[in-house]
């Protein structure tokens, strides 16, 4: 009986060693944010940075922009507008507009006004303002800035599949519209994201 036990119990022994050799042991490792890191060929944020500074950069070197400053002897005024996702997977737009809003931004060849969301909690503060501050430190309603420029953008892709391999290629394309006049000032895209993508066998 003794004897049955110590066999069970050394059987026991070697299968879980042999479990804790199997596994694999986590971690995380930091890298820098610049480096590329694709670890499954979907939209990433090395993409995001690559088309954001690519397109803005094009825009901010568009003569009309330049010339807005000559004819009215200030910085033009843009707004982000609606990033349309539609590509065949989830991404996150709101990060594009941010990208391209920060952009614009450090280019100092526009200024650059609230969102919508935004400008709704502005006003709303101002307005607190209006009630509860000293009529020295309130901020007066009906000051805001206008924008003169809207850029509007839409982010699509095209995917071919044959077997385990397939090939996503990324187009996003943006543009800057007058809003009062509706005519399209700068129009880019950029279609550098490409990908070819071959995933593992089963295994059965």
């Amino acid at each position: 009986m003794k004897r049955n036990m110590y066999v069970i119990f050394c059987t026991a022994a070697v299968f879980v060693f042999a479990l804790s050799s199997c596994a694999t042991t986590g971690g995380v490792q930091r890298v820098d944010a610049a480096d590329v890191v694709d670890l499954d060929g979907y939209w990433n944020d090395s993409d995001v940075r690559i088309v954001c500074e690519s397109l803005i950069n094009d825009c901010m070197k568009s003569p009309r922009i330049a010339n807005y400053k000559k004819e009215n002897n200030r910085l033009p005024v843009a707004i982000i507008g609606k990033i349309s996702n539609d590509s065949d997977e989830h991404i996150d737009t709101s990060i594009v507009a941010k990208k391209f809003e920060n952009a614009i931004i450090n280019s100092g060849v526009m200024e650059f006004v609230s969102d919508k969301s935004e400008r709704q909690e502005l006003r709303e503060e101002r307005l607190d303002q209006a009630d509860n501050a000293s009529e020295e430190t309130a901020k007066a309603i009906g000051n805001e800035t206008g924008a003169d420029y809207m850029l509007l953008g839409s982010i699509k892709t095209i995917v071919q599949t044959e077997g385990r391999k397939s090939v996503r290629a990324y187009f996003v394309y943006a543009e800057l519209h007058d809003l009062e006049t509706n005519k399209i000032i700068w129009s880019g895209e950029n279609s550098e994201i490409k990908k070819v993508i071959e995933r593992p066998a089963a295994k059965f």
